[in-house]
């Protein structure tokens, strides 16, 4: 059982030596903030593991208030409301059912703390993260303080070691508990998805495995919060450093695992491995994750998007039937003087593979009027950007009217490629609340819709076969606001462009670097300008999910008043 000595320090006593566990992984989809789902939703998990036999059920890092809360822990009111959430989940054990083990912010002396709560027959043991992350999209060192080593927390018998989640990532807290005797390791986690992100954590654990001799239980969150995805992806590691459970990414789920101890130790006897998708299929399913869970957690309604016709707006279209349904998905085709009939016609062809509905809105009225009124003004000038940038603008205000008048969501359509190099308008096809295809690269795009066109992502609630039509993908981008107009009349080719922006953004290589792997050195610093001069636009850019590394907003925090360019300082 649990016990509480020494002024506000929970421990627990020794109970009597179990041989046979039954332990849940509960991968949940937390709403961040929202206190009493959250609470519920860790009940309803606990009722299901009972129903399985479960002894004890984990959730994942700060579970009740959801990861990451960024400054509301630093509402007074918001941390003491928790608390009384803690409590109720505390004495909900009373009842004999399984033990919980959940992240939660606590306040200990006067400190507020990232910890974890082990709570059985009523009562408490807390301990309290070691490292807090404070790079890339963390930043935990300004809202909590760093607890001491943890000691082990007997749980039903078992020494357990409660690491969260950055404690496994360096070898000390895990060789703490094992010599403080500790038997197995059970870590909360809310590790966000980048590319590549699955085997850096299963490295992190099966090191910390292999160095202490103990399993590891690694309980990671499933769902999107603002510009971060959790892929989920729970797992076992035995003590030799072998996977022997692995629980499925992008979706909510419950994995009960049985437990023995003999002369060697604790061993997982459930062995259940769901292998991981592609890795095109994984950043699709993110994209879709990171909208779907926007979409639904702010109780919007619906989703409205302009379609084009071109691959970026086809994609999201896509990816906002899968994540929403048809029927949540609204398309607007705003045709211009230079819009073309192929546009027309793909953009047609791509709603009806989808089911969804589209409305055609001339924008040529608009557009003359606004340039009659600005005529006096203009007179003596040549027909440019500004031009151009009228059309994009009456777009985004005509697409913000309809959100408005029917409260749907406009989806912006930027990739990554546009978004670095500032190759979108302010005001204009930048309008929107969520932009799925944020953080993914132009090529990227061209490479999601053909797998796209083969694949139903799981969970997907869009329909099979060929959803982006050949034609949009095979034809050379535009965005058709002069005659003729072609992306590469103004940028590198895309295979060309993505490699320079990603040594730039993700390598921030320099552009010696980056001309060394043999691009033209004009284009190259070029680039490096553009991205530069462009973070003013970001700054007031939708968000959208975290895909890679280096995504702009939470990882990539540029000055925007920045004199600095590698090309000028030889």
């Amino acid at each position: 059982m649990l016990v509480r000595s020494r002024g506000s320090r929970y421990i627990m006593t020794m109970t009597s030596r179990n041989h046979n566990l039954k332990i849940a992984l509960a991968q949940l989809n937390p709403v961040v903030g929202d206190l009493s789902v959250n609470a519920a939703l860790l009940q309803e998990a606990r009722a299901e593991a009972a129903r399985a036999g479960a002894d004890i059920v984990v959730a994942g890092e700060l579970f009740v208030t959801g990861y990451p809360p960024e400054d509301l822990v630093l509402k007074r009111s918001f941390v003491a409301r928790t608390r009384v959430v803690i409590d109720d989940l505390v004495a909900l054990t009373a009842d004999g059912g399984p033990a919980l083990i959940f992240g939660a912010p606590f306040v200990e002396g006067g400190q507020l703390y990232n910890s974890v709560i082990a709570a059985d027959g009523g009562q408490m043991a807390v301990r309290h993260k070691h490292h807090l992350p404070n790079y890339a999209v963390f930043d935990e060192k300004r809202l909590f303080s760093a607890g001491p080593m943890p000691e082990p927390v007997d749980l039903r018998g078992v020494l357990v070691g409660l690491p969260v989640c950055e404690d496994i990532w360096f070898p000390d807290v895990s060789a703490h508990l094992h010599a403080a005797g500790a038997e197995l390791l059970i870590s909360p986690n809310g590790s966000p998805f980048e590319r590549g992100k699955h085997t850096k954590r299963l490295d992190h654990a099966r090191a910390r495995a292999r160095e202490t001799g103990l399993p590891l239980i690694y309980v990671n969150q499933f769902g999107g919060q603002d510009e971060l995805v959790f892929d989920g992806g729970s797992f076992i590691i035995g003590s030799d450093g072998e996977v022997v459970v692995q629980a499925p990414v992008w979706t909510s789920h419950i994995a009960t695992t049985d437990w023995q101890n003999n002369d060697a130790g604790w061993t997982c006897m459930s062995q259940s491995l769901v292998p991981a998708p592609g890795d095109l299929a994984q950043i699709y399913q993110a994209a879709v994750l990171g909208l779907r869970d926007y979409v639904n957690k702010n109780r919007f309604p619906g989703v409205l998007l302009g379609l084009s016709g071109g691959i970026d707006s086809a994609i999201c279209a896509a990816m906002a039937v899968d994540a929403l349904g048809a029927e949540q998905v609204h398309a607007v085709m705003l045709p211009s003087r230079y819009t073309s009939q192929s546009s027309l016609d793909d953009a047609a062809a791509c709603a009806t593979a989808l089911g969804i509905r589209l409305d055609t809105v001339p924008i040529t009225p608009p557009v003359d009027a606004v340039e009659s009124v600005l005529s006096d003004m203009f007179v003596g000038t040549n027909s440019d950007i500004t031009e151009e940038n009228i059309q994009s603008r009456l777009r985004g205000t005509l697409l913000m009217a309809v959100s408005n008048k029917f409260g749907s969501m406009v989806v912006t359509t930027g990739n990554k490629s546009e978004v670095s190099v500032g190759y979108a308008t302010l005001y204009g096809d930048m309008n929107g609340g969520y932009n799925p295809i944020k953080d993914i690269y132009k090529t990227e795009v061209f490479d999601l819709a053909r797998w796209r066109n083969q694949n139903v992502p799981a969970g997907g609630l869009g329909p099979g076969g060929v959803v982006i039509p050949e034609t949009i993908i095979d034809k050379p981008p535009s965005a058709e606001l002069r005659p003729d107009q072609k992306d590469e009349d103004s940028l590198p080719p895309y295979e060309v462009l993505d490699d320079i922006l990603f040594c730039l953004v993700e390598d921030e290589l320099g552009v010696d670097e980056i001309i060394a792997r043999g691009h033209e050195s004009d284009i190259v610093r070029r680039i490096e300008h553009l991205l530069y001069i462009s973070e003013y636009k970001r700054r007031q850019a939708a968000p959208g999910a975290k895909i890679g590394a280096r995504n702009f907003g939470r990882d990539r925090r540029y000055p925007i008043t920045n004199g600095f360019r590698d090309a000028l300082t030889r």
